[in-house]
């Protein structure tokens, strides 16, 4: 797919999509919004793509919607259901993204950020909720992502006050990752993506579902919805997994001796 704002490009199991935008500082209109829906349901749909890299270009992650665009035919998509105003933040993927946050990653693009499974950022990433300035709220999913991430009284903090938080304090509170130093914040997230790839999937995938799903479920209901989701897992991996282990593969937690198709899985790490 390749687009005026949005392109994409795929490297084995590793699809990394660009945001380009460099005359708006990566901010996302309507247009942009739609065109970062399609290409994230493409990679999902992609049974040869594994796990997504989501990277601004030119030195900014994204710096939100495009404000410009409000009141015109490039408007954001404002509505309950459906797409949400940055395009792929109601969108619940089977598959993992990696945001590789250089530069402003705020308002929108912090959601954007957020909305990803994990976040790489470099020296020079900035997290805000620069909106705050322009009465403009946090509509896809700041107040809800944010809080689970890195918790209820740091979340307040970054709401309310809309202050800059540097790439060093993100790593420190959980809101980054890994923290890498400046321009590697691309190939940082393309390695480890490719690393993730190189798992046995079903059990990634179900891992990965289970923790997703037990936000809004108590403990008994959490424990049942892990065990529904590794059920195929185990039927599907585990037992060529715990072959591999049983043959020698892994010994004291080691990962380097993984073939292409996935590494050792049971009792490797225990």
């Amino acid at each position: 797919m390749t687009g005026q704002a949005v392109r994409v490009e795929r490297s084995g199991p590793v699809t990394t999509v660009f945001l380009h935008r460099p005359e708006r500082r990566n901010a996302v209109d309507g247009p942009t919004a739609a065109q970062l829906a399609a290409a994230f349901r493409a990679f999902d749909a992609d049974p040869g793509a594994a796990v997504a890299v989501l990277h601004g270009e030119g030195g900014v992650f994204c710096s939100g919607a495009d404000l410009t665009a409000i009141g015109t035919e490039r408007g954001n998509r404002v509505a309950l259901g459906g797409d949400g105003p940055m395009g792929v933040t109601r969108l619940r993927l089977s598959k993992p993204v990696i945001a590789a946050v250089s530069g402003y990653a705020v308002a929108g693009g912090l959601e954007l950020a957020l909305w990803c499974d994990l976040r790489v950022a470099d020296e020079s990433a900035v997290f805000g909720v620069f909106c705050r300035r322009w009465g403009v709220p946090l509509i896809d999913g700041g107040t809800v992502r944010l809080p689970r991430l890195i918790g209820t009284s740091r979340a307040m903090d970054m709401i309310l006050t809309g202050r800059a938080v540097d790439a060093a304090e993100a790593a420190a509170i959980g809101l980054a990752n890994r923290l890498v130093p400046a321009g590697q914040a691309l190939p940082a997230a393309q390695e480890l993506a490719a690393r993730l790839a190189s798992f046995p999937q079903a059990c990634l995938r179900s891992d990965r579902a289970s923790v997703l799903d037990a936000g809004g479920l108590d403990e008994p209901a959490a424990l049942a919805s892990e065990f529904a989701h590794g059920r195929a897992a185990l039927a599907s991996e585990a037992g060529q997994g715990a072959a591999r282990f049983a043959a020698g593969a892994g010994r004291h937690g080691s990962f380097d001796d993984r073939p292409p198709s996935g590494p050792d899985t049971a009792g490797a790490g225990r």
